[in-house]
């Protein structure tokens, strides 16, 4: 039987504390602090966004990893791309409970790792941040001997039974693919570990977007005479040595969302008023210019998003996405499958965004306003 889609689905592990969080942002600080102290912006502004069934966890504890697993097993989601937090050698962050999945054999439900390969810096996390000067509080280190050492550091979970592969290989996602110095050296270093450790290679996916947010010029949007270069941008990821791409249309999506008026006021009431008005779009102008032609390549991966209201974050100068309902969602995994249907099983593969990213309102997880609705609609249309 063909499948339909492999859905993998991005997962966040800063659901609990850690000492480095404890300095930077206060005591105690996990995801939730920022979650449970949002306020609605507007009328019918669903916030604070409250998590149902599985409340305001602790990923420290591995009943909760247990019973993620199994929501998303029963929905027909294949499994979890973990972020990791690898900054050198000498520093990682939040891996605890990635290392505890991966060293206790449990929950048996498939994982890969994704290298959010990006410096922490003192704006990451808080809200309000706008008059403190940015600083780098965790800074990327790239060299050959760091690649060597993150290799080995991961090993262990390539050769898990669990771990996902595409084409025999091992997947292994990169955040900012073209950030990586020189990415054909770190791909070929690692393929030849790999080969040399047992493994057929690993399966590089880097993710990029169909749209860059340098084309977001006012002028662009006032006349919507952004060039389709999405082309273009994919073919310089697989040029730079990866097996696939990531695809994320949310560039382009808000781009076409934004009209006229509200661009021109916006702007005004930034520069002349020091006003930041609300900006929001309805999920379903978003949905509508999510993809491209060429997400239908069998090396592009295009990504589900079924919401996105990152006010939790950043206050009134988040873009909210409203009318997020698991209706509106089914409409855009339709088209999304639609997009797969021509490929190869193994390349099959949608990234949903996100299993668990509270803070920026993109999560699947049961809340008190919809349930297990987004579930339910992958369960019907995969299952």
């Amino acid at each position: 039987m063909k499948k339909k889609a492999r859905v993998i689905a991005f997962y966040l592990p800063q659901f609990h504390p850690i000492p480095e969080n404890d300095k930077w942002w206060g005591k105690g600080f996990t995801e939730w602090t920022n979650v449970g102290k949002a306020k609605p912006l507007f009328k019918g502004h669903y916030q604070p966004r409250v998590p149902a069934d599985l409340g305001y966890y602790d990923l420290r504890m591995p009943e909760v990893r247990e019973a993620q697993a199994e929501m998303a097993r029963e929905a027909g989601i294949e499994g979890f791309c973990y972020w990791h937090y690898w900054f050198s050698s000498k520093k990682q962050l939040l891996e605890r409970p990635f290392n505890e999945v991966l060293t206790t054999g449990k929950p048996d439900y498939p994982f890969c790792l994704g290298w959010a390969n990006h410096s922490w810096t003192n704006k990451s996390w808080e809200v309000g941040t706008k008059k403190v000067k940015e600083q780098t509080l965790m800074e990327m280190v790239y060299n050959n001997d760091e690649y060597i050492k993150h290799f080995y550091d991961v090993l262990p979970a390539f050769q898990d039974n669990r771990y996902i592969t595409v084409d025999g290989r091992p997947l292994f996602l990169v955040f900012r693919p073209l950030e990586i110095p020189n990415p054909h050296e770190f791909i070929d270093l690692w393929n030849n570990l790999a080969m040399s450790n047992g493994l057929p290679g690993v399966y590089f996916v880097g993710i990029q977007y169909n749209m860059l947010p340098s084309e977001q010029t006012l002028r662009n949007v006032v006349l919507k005479n952004a060039p389709d270069n999405a082309a273009e941008l994919y073919k310089k990821v697989i040029e730079a040595g990866y097996d696939a791409v990531n695809s994320r249309g949310y560039n382009r999506a808000d781009y076409y969302s934004r009209s006229i008026v509200d661009t021109l006021w916006r702007g005004f009431a930034m520069r002349a008023l020091n006003y930041t008005p609300i900006s929001k779009c309805d999920q379903k102008v978003i949905n509508k210019y999510l993809y491209v032609k060429e997400d239908k390549w069998n090396n592009v991966f295009p990504t589900l998003m079924p919401n996105w209201d990152r006010s939790a974050r950043s206050g009134r100068k988040a873009r909210i996405y409203t009318n997020s309902t698991p209706e509106v969602f089914r409409d855009q995994l339709r088209t999304v499958l639609d997009l797969l249907k021509d490929k190869d099983d193994e390349h099959k593969i949608t990234f949903l965004m996100s299993w668990n990213e509270w803070a920026e309102g993109n999560y699947i997880e049961p809340d008190l306003k919809y349930g297990k609705g987004f579930l339910n609609v992958i369960k019907e249309a995969i299952k």
